[in-house]
């Protein structure tokens, strides 16, 4: 099911193995990619997917400028067998350096065209396996590598071009497979027991001029630490293990929308590592994105052969923002990093979040609770 070896870290190409991978229902295998110029005034975030045993592929382009405005364009079709170019309607992928540069491209399509090219800054970084069960069953058995890079190209929003300078422009890619929730609900069967809480979770991937540093954290309601992985990977390739982090998210008051986060963790060598995470623009990706609980999009649905459409949101609006609390959202993320020996960086990339449910540490009751 996995695409041509060379799109993976040669020490940890898969093993071959048939297709499809898996009998699950819920196998996939997707790709995600956002850019942005570090204004805060634009976020791109777009992705592709193939669910082999749903027999769907689909894509989506979600665009947030401003801040309130926020327009996706979704496309879905059957699945092909055709992994070596990757395409949904006018939608496609080109690998033109693996693990270092691709090409994305959107036709015209409902107002929206895009032309983009990613180069890597770095190396790579695949992360650790990510499992979650609900009492016996495994609901998320997944694996990803990301990179932070640069992007060049354009982008067209009803008529207006929008260049994209690779000076300014930066964003993640990254590429997970596995088993996830995906496609129409199953069948319901006995109830979750204990049932589903919530979770916490933060992925911030970010480029500094030296290294690439990349940090996936979830947590379940008491706080319990289910998925610790914070890493950088330097300019000569070296990767080096940054510990447990200590995470201190600031809330904006009377919300679950984070202004920023305070980060403490360890270098190897024991050295105190301190990042200072701001958020310059917050898109909910489970409004138009297809991510959890965005009723419009879920991904790996069957739409139809062909199928495309538009859909444009206002986030102040009061059906909007009512569910925004209830999903991840990504931000334009700027990064300070300041080293032991006195040593300050600046980086920009992705500050992800979700606070779901009940999180005792955070000080979350239950799932409408907020920041004082």
């Amino acid at each position: 099911m996995l695409g041509p070896a060379d799109e993976f870290p040669i020490h940890q190409v898969p093993q071959p193995i048939a297709w499809p991978a898996s009998s699950d229902r819920n196998f996939y295998d997707r790709s995600y990619f956002n850019a942005h110029d570090r204004t805060g005034e634009i976020f791109l975030i777009t992705g592709i997917g193939y669910y082999p045993n749903l027999g769907v592929k689909d894509a989506f382009v979600l665009i947030n400028r401003g801040g309130d405005a926020q327009t996706a364009v979704h496309l879905s079709d059957a699945i092909d067998a055709d992994r070596l170019h990757q395409h949904v309607g006018d939608y496609r992928i080109d690998v033109t350096d693996p693990l270092h540069s691709l090409h994305i491209s959107l036709a015209e399509t409902e107002g929206i065209e895009i032309d983009l090219t990613f180069t890597g800054l770095f190396d790579a970084l695949q992360e650790m396996p990510h499992l979650m069960r609900t009492g016996p069953k495994v609901t998320l058995d997944a694996q990803r590598f990301a990179q932070v890079g640069t992007w060049q190209g354009s982008i067209v929003v009803d008529g207006q071009e929008i260049t994209v300078d690779p000076a300014t422009w930066i964003g993640t890619r990254d590429r997970s497979w596995g088993i996830r929730p995906v496609g129409e609900p199953e069948p319901a069967g006995r109830p979750a027991d204990p049932p589903f809480e919530g979770m916490w979770w933060n992925y911030i991937p970010m480029a500094f001029d030296d290294f690439q540093l990349v940090l996936i954290v979830q947590e379940s309601p008491d706080g319990f630490r289910t998925l610790n992985d914070c890493s950088r990977v330097w300019k000569d390739g070296r990767v080096e293990q940054l510990g447990w982090p200590r995470i201190t998210v600031h809330y904006r008051s009377g919300t679950r929308i984070p202004a920023g986060a305070t980060i403490e963790t360890t270098a190897p060598y024991g050295a105190a590592v301190h990042l200072e995470v701001t958020s310059r623009l917050a898109v909910p990706i489970h409004v138009g994105g297809g991510y959890g609980g965005d009723p419009d999009w879920t991904h790996g649905v069957w739409k139809g052969a062909d199928f495309t459409e538009r859909r444009s949101y206002s986030l102040s609006d009061p059906a909007v923002a009512g569910r925004i609390p209830f999903g991840v959202i990504d931000h334009v993320g700027h990064a300070v990093c300041r080293e032991a020996d006195g040593t300050t960086r600046e980086g920009w990339g992705l500050f992800e979040h979700g606070a779901l449910g009940r999180h005792d540490p955070s000080g979350f009751a239950d799932w409408l609770s907020v920041a004082p």
